[in-house]
């Protein structure tokens, strides 16, 4: 667990943000979304390794020949990362996240915890001479809330009115409606001319609240997921498992994920990427064996018998701490809808889960694209032909390195063999000359020991005669 997460919830007070009606935003804990910059970071790597993958499509145009050159000095590109960070952090980010389940599981309470403000004002309860809605409604909330520097424009869909009434055909109906009406809204975005404001209103999450009955999922449940999960990022919760003991929470868990998968139902898993480090892969493993997360929501501030402030529920037996991973799952549940995969969600939204919406919808107008200038894929073809390509570029380039290896290798013995050519004759010719002085040392030494001078005598012989000088 992280210093974040074992934070106390009353602990340093961030400066609040503004409405965009004016209104001020109540004060909220630095440690709350204190990573929200920190999931956002990676994106800029993702994308530099999508456009070293990057496809070309059917036509005239042949894909360039990229080779390797080697830097022979600093050049800067390098600072690319950090400039996109500062550009995101000026520009901001957009959440939106839904919240669908049956009323009084505490889906506002929930909402409130994991923000650790109170987006949803306490609601009262309808006479009992109140008509109750014939349908299930759809309602928004928008705030503006900073952290560190770090704007976010968070929006949270409610669905009051869900799994309420007596007959539920096609509750489900109103909230896909909801998220296709915001994929439309998001094209004809894209389909204008001047794309420069360009507002993200699509559903990065839905948060479906399962009643905790300690059996299995009811018909609803499944039908709404099935209904649902090829348009959401679905993350499955199980409402106040504080009603539960231990090793109900853990059967229940279970029976629900034997559903999901018996039913093909596609939830929201983090994804891992190649050379994640040894504490991410086992963080990931942890959150992924928490699902579904077993919840306990509150934003009430009690006092511990320890005399510890914790954010919690008070009971005659004890106290449930929301920010205690051996009371529930809370903590997991924020590590990964906040502080971990909140940019993951945002991209698997847009890049997955809008583009085959999207690909539907323009077929289904009787839109066709001119296969010489688009190729029209699956996204997920799209992706297998990708990897496909990025694993034939690396044996290419495995295949490169080897050659090289081996040229350089060639050289490097080539070298060696005529290093030691050259030391070989250089000890030959040292040899000869030390056998020629060993020679005529030798010489010396016989002349020496018969008497006889070192160097010739000159003849002492005088000329007679005339020539005589």
């Amino acid at each position: 667990m992280s210093n974040h997460d074992a934070a106390s919830p009353t602990e340093g007070y961030a400066t609040s943000g503004d409405y965009s009606n004016g209104s001020t935003l109540p004060a909220i804990p630095n440690g709350s979304m204190r990573d929200v910059a920190t999931s956002i970071n990676g994106s800029a790597n993702r994308a530099a390794s999508l456009a070293s993958q990057q496809t070309y499509p059917a036509s005239n145009i042949a894909p360039p020949q990229v080779s390797r050159k080697q830097l022979m000095g600093y050049v800067g590109f390098a600072n690319l990362p950090n400039q996109v960070h500062r550009r995101s952090v000026r520009k901001g980010f957009q959440f939106t996240v839904m919240v669908v389940g049956e009323s009084g599981l505490g889906k506002s309470t929930l909402v409130n915890t994991l923000f650790a403000t109170p987006l949803y004002p306490a609601k009262e309860l309808p006479p009992p001479s109140a008509e109750p809605a014939k349908t299930v409604s759809i309602e928004s909330i928008s705030a503006d809330i900073e952290e560190s520097d770090v704007r976010l424009r968070l929006t949270v869909v409610d669905t009051p009115g869900f799994g309420d009434y007596v007959n539920n055909d096609s509750s489900w109906k109103p909230i896909l409606d909801n998220i296709e009406a915001r994929f439309d809204a998001y094209l004809d975005q894209e389909n204008r001319v001047n794309r420069s404001k360009m507002v993200d209103n699509r559903v990065h999450a839905c948060l479906y609240f399962i009643q905790p009955t300690g059996h299995t999922l009811k018909p609803i449940d499944i039908e709404f997921m099935r209904r649902l999960h090829t348009r959401v990022n679905l993350i499955p919760i199980i409402a106040k498992a504080d009603t539960m003991t231990d090793e109900e929470v853990t059967q229940f868990k279970a029976r629900v994920l034997a559903d999901i998968r018996y039913h093909n139902i596609q939830i929201f898993q983090a994804p891992t990427y190649e050379k994640e480090d040894e504490e991410t892969l086992a963080e990931n493993e942890e959150i992924a064996s928490r699902i579904p997360f077993a919840v306990v929501g509150s934003t009430t501030i009690i006092k511990t018998p320890d005399g510890r402030t914790v954010r919690g529920r008070a009971y005659p037996w004890g106290v449930i701490e929301v920010d205690n991973e051996e009371h529930c799952d809370f903590v997991k549940l924020r590590q990964m809808l906040i502080r971990t995969n909140m940019e993951e969600l945002r991209e698997h939204t847009n890049l997955f889960l809008y583009e085959n919406w999207r690909t539907d919808k323009l077929i289904a107008m009787g839109v066709e694209q001119d296969q010489s200038v688009f190729k029209e894929v699956n996204p997920a073809a799209k992706q297998a032909e990708e990897r496909a390509m990025h694993e034939a570029k690396l044996s290419k380039m495995e295949a490169e390195m080897k050659m090289v290896f081996a040229q350089k290798v060639m050289e490097k013995e080539a070298k060696l063999k005529q290093s030691e050519e050259e030391l070989y004759a250089r000890h030959r010719e040292m040899k000869d000359a030390l056998d020629k002085q060993r020679m005529e040392l030798e010489d010396k030494k016989r002349r020496l020991e018969s008497g006889r001078p070192l160097t010739p005598e000159k003849s002492n012989t005088r000329k007679k005669g005339f020539l005589r000088t």
